[in-house]
């Protein structure tokens, strides 16, 4: 059994020197409700295209790791009725079992390391969970940024986390935490949170140098590029925080722990906003994946350190 296959549209892309942007998968099998979670995929992955690079979704199949997914795949991926959410634990257990899931940050992250993918787009990262104190949930995603070489590029960490203990966590993990056009860290829905953001940068060209430079330093992990939501297409931090605050009492009501916190607390608060935050989350990862492929366009052209 072959442990990695390349969608035809990815391997003429690695082929031929195209430049390649990995997609996670649990935005498909756990962030959003079918149908929208295949239409949202379909157009993500055609907003890198028109952005002159080729989409790589990344997932497990039956036991088989897919870089790029083909049309049939991704629909199948879509409907699956009980899908595994494969981070770094996950992975190997999901694909020896033969079973199949979508990837989280982490897990992609791992698998476009293998692939010899540098840019991933994502809609949020996952952090240290509010009352982290005491449930000591903490997502995976973060330790994986220290140790995989991928500029991953999403709308700031989920609003729903403990942002403030998320950004120490980043920062004691030597993970570059990079605000893009903006000097407020931006909070998935929210084009900013009240917090300053560690590192700004302004362009593609900027971002694909840093990553160059953490290569020739021989620097282990990646670096996190937060790119804030339009105004018009987000949500206020003021207005999401109480209602964030009820999404969280509600989750403890009905004792939600470990992997099914995020996905409960993204359902609660798209029923408490009426459906805001699902508009919020398909146009936030739209606008990462336009970024994440102008950042790889100037990776494959070799930009030079700006001046």
């Amino acid at each position: 059994m072959s442990e990695m296959i390349w969608s035809a549209e990815a391997a003429t892309a690695r082929a031929g020197g195209t430049p390649l942007v990995a997609l996670e998968s649990t935005i498909i099998t756990h962030g959003m409700p079918w149908p929208d979670n295949m239409r949202t995929a379909q157009a993500v992955e055609d907003d890198v295209r028109q952005a002159g690079a080729t989409p790589a979704t990344i997932a497990v199949l039956d036991g088989i790791l897919h870089v790029g997914l083909e049309a049939a795949e991704l629909e199948r991926l879509a409907q699956l009725p009980a899908p595994m959410k494969l981070s770094r634990a996950d992975l190997a257990v999901c694909m020896a079992l033969g079973a199949s899931g979508g990837t989280t940050v982490a897990a992609t992250m791992i698998a476009a390391v293998r692939a010899g993918i540098a840019v991933f787009a994502t809609g949020g990262i996952g952090g240290v969970h509010m009352g982290a104190e005491r449930s000591w949930d903490v997502s995976a995603d973060l330790p994986e940024l220290a140790q995989s070489r991928v500029t991953v590029v999403c709308a700031g960490p989920k609003a729903i986390l403990d942002l403030p203990k998320t950004l120490e966590m980043l920062e004691t993990l030597g993970v570059p935490v990079i605000a893009y056009g903006q000097d407020a860290l931006p909070a998935f829905w929210s084009p900013a949170s009240p917090l300053p953001a560690p590192l700004r940068m302004d362009s593609a060209e900027q971002i694909a140098a840093a990553h160059a430079a953490r290569a020739a330093l021989n620097l282990p992990g990646g670096q996190l590029v937060c790119n804030p939501v339009s105004a018009a297409d987000g949500i206020p931090y003021a207005t999401l925080a109480p209602l964030i605050a009820q999404a969280a009492a509600d989750a403890e009501v009905d004792c939600i722990a470990a992997k099914d916190v995020t996905p409960y607390l993204l359902r609660r608060l798209n029923d408490l906003t009426e459906g805001r935050t699902l508009a919020a989350n398909i146009a936030l990862i739209r606008n990462n994946a336009r970024l994440a492929a102008a950042i790889a366009r100037a990776l494959q052209a070799g930009t030079p350190r700006p001046t």
